[in-house]
């Protein structure tokens, strides 16, 4: 029988190293951040031969772009904007005093704002409440994800504000948040988030939450914030209706980098978190970051590895794998920072790449009752992050040890959680499935704080390598222009509606739009589900 085609040949079996040889590789690779609690092990990665010496070139170009945006370089050229989130956690390195100044005034505005809040000095304008026992913030992407992550992650029980999200323009979801607050609106406040005020999302939670103050005889203006750009749309409405407080957001901070600007700062430090600790991470994880010796800088050997196993073209999903409850918002977090950051069309040169690492995930040990399975056995088009955390909860040591087995030792749940992690590992290993792992040896404010910063190097790093920028997002500004002329066709045929039943061809050819028929179909379905105009034998006409 003659020899299978070539392209039919059977792959070359994966042969795991055996575990003395895992071990010395583990020791070899170990990136410690010690004053963060922070390690990074990429021995379960398998670069090919000469991979760290090929790209160590690229790596130490890498480094000095970064540089040069810490410097205050223009990293946005579509807008003429610098990029300075890391000036966020460390205002002594602003380009310029009176940015150094403006950041350094905002933080501590912020702190005093919150403590104001919390000593009751700013108070409901209600005498029902004597104090505020909510926060409701509505927002939209990295005005969304970055304080959703934060305010799960570090959560407790007394926290001195418990806080809501408005993050979508979903009809439904909007008002069941505002029905759970319920009689406790009264003693609610308000933040809405928008760098420009235009953005549709967060202006129309804003309406809807105005309206639900309005149904309820409470002074909205009396208990909301604004964190928006100065002179935006929403400072405007913020100044002439008198609202509490409007704080900044600085044009030099993206959505996706802004957890540490205002917009995260702002609902943390209500909800009672240590901002300062969270910052403090942050700073730690930038410094050690900022190491040009590649083996011992862990945003460096993230973004290498990444490169590695897309082949730095994306042929591989990122799959996050958290072992922690509190850390399950972590991968729609990087899912905004790493796909909004890296998936662009063209690169640096105007040359068309089609760029990006698509993120997924849940968290640990569910996953292994969801996807794990495939993640072993089926395709092989994707590398996991594992992330763990040593401590089982914040209160180590003093928590009660609960034996859920009743053996000769005692076993906690914890114990269990570990052994999975430590078992999924070594099962996707052994079948040529490749990981790393973040190990936390705490849950805290600065340890999250050090784990965001880490990401954000790590994307920034990585965008250099694939000659990329990172900081821009033209597919989302294309996204909103073709939403609005779906909105523009919705008024037209609304114009157009008549007594007399007409099809969706016809309206959309009378707008003027004769192309758009099933955009008009789909526009019209919607108003007629939901009773705004009336449908007769496939047709619409007014209500």
């Amino acid at each position: 029988m003659p020899d299978a085609p070539a392209s039919h040949a059977a792959p070359t079996p994966y042969t795991p190293r055996d575990a003395a040889a895992l071990w010395k590789r583990y020791q070899n690779l170990l990136v410690r951040v010690a004053s963060v609690g922070l390690s990074l092990d990429v021995s379960r990665m398998e670069p090919a031969d000469g991979f760290w010496k090929r790209m160590e070139p690229r790596m130490q170009e890498a480094f000095a772009a970064m540089e040069k945006l810490e410097e205050g370089a223009i990293a946005n050229p579509d807008e003429g904007r610098r990029v300075g989130h890391y000036w966020l956690r460390d205002p002594g390195l602003a380009p310029e005093q009176e940015l150094t100044e403006a950041i350094e005034r905002t933080i501590h505005d912020v702190k005093g704002f919150a403590a104001s809040v919390h000593s009751k000095e700013i108070a409901p304008p209600d005498e029902k409440a004597p104090r505020f026992t909510d926060l409701l913030s509505i927002g939209i992407g990295g005005s969304a994800l970055g304080p959703q992550l934060v305010a799960d992650a570090l959560g407790v029980k007394r926290d001195k504000m418990k806080v809501h999200f408005i993050d979508n323009t979903d009809t439904d979801g909007i008002r069941r948040t505002l029905e759970n607050l319920g009689s406790r609106l009264k003693s609610t406040l308000v933040l809405v988030v928008s760098k420009s005020g235009g953005t549709p999302e967060p202006r129309n939670g804003m309406v809807e939450a105005k309206a639900a103050f309005r149904r309820a005889g409470l002074d909205f203006a009396k208990q909301a914030v604004a964190i928006t750009g100065e002179g935006s749309k929403l400072d405007g409405i913020a100044k002439s209706e008198g609202w509490l407080r409007r704080f900044p957001m600085f044009d030099w901070v993206g959505g996706r980098t802004s957890v540490m600007a205002t917009v995260g700062l702002v609902p943390a430090a209500l909800q009672g978190i240590d901002v300062d600790r969270f910052l403090l991470g942050a700073r730690k994880m930038d410094a050690a970051t900022r190491n040009p010796k590649t083996a011992k800088n862990p945003a460096a050997m993230l973004a290498l590895m990444w490169f590695h196993a897309t082949g730095g073209t994306g042929e591989k999903d990122m799959v996050v794998l958290p072992y922690k409850d509190r850390l399950l918002l972590l991968s729609r977090y990087l899912q905004q920072l790493v796909m909004e950051s890296l998936g662009k069309e063209l690169d640096l040169d105007g040359n068309v790449v089609h760029q990006g690492i698509a993120v997924y995930g849940n968290k640990g040990s569910t996953d292994q009752h969801a996807y794990v399975q495939q993640l072993r056995d089926g395709t092989n088009n994707f590398f996991a992050t594992f992330v763990t955390v040593l401590q089982d909860t914040p209160r180590a040591g003093r928590d009660p040890v609960i034996d859920v087995d009743g053996g000769e030792h005692v076993t906690t749940s914890g114990d269990y959680l570990t052994g999975f992690y430590l078992g999924t590992r070594k099962a996707l290993y052994e079948n040529g499935r490749e990981s790393m792992t973040i190990t936390l040896d705490k849950l805290d404010a600065q340890s999250l704080g050090a784990v965001i910063a880490l990401y954000e190097r790590a994307v920034g790093l990585y965008a250099s390598l694939v000659n990329v920028n990172a900081y821009h997002q033209p597919g989302v500004e294309a996204g909103k222009k073709a939403a609005a002329g779906v909105l523009d066709l919705q008024n037209a045929l609304l114009d157009r509606l008549t007594d007399k039943a007409q099809s969706a061809e016809a309206l959309a050819a009378a707008a003027g739009q004769p192309d758009q028929a099933e955009t008009a179909l789909h526009l019209l379905e919607h108003l007629a589900a939901n009773k705004r105009i009336a449908k007769r034998a496939g047709k619409y006409l007014k209500a």
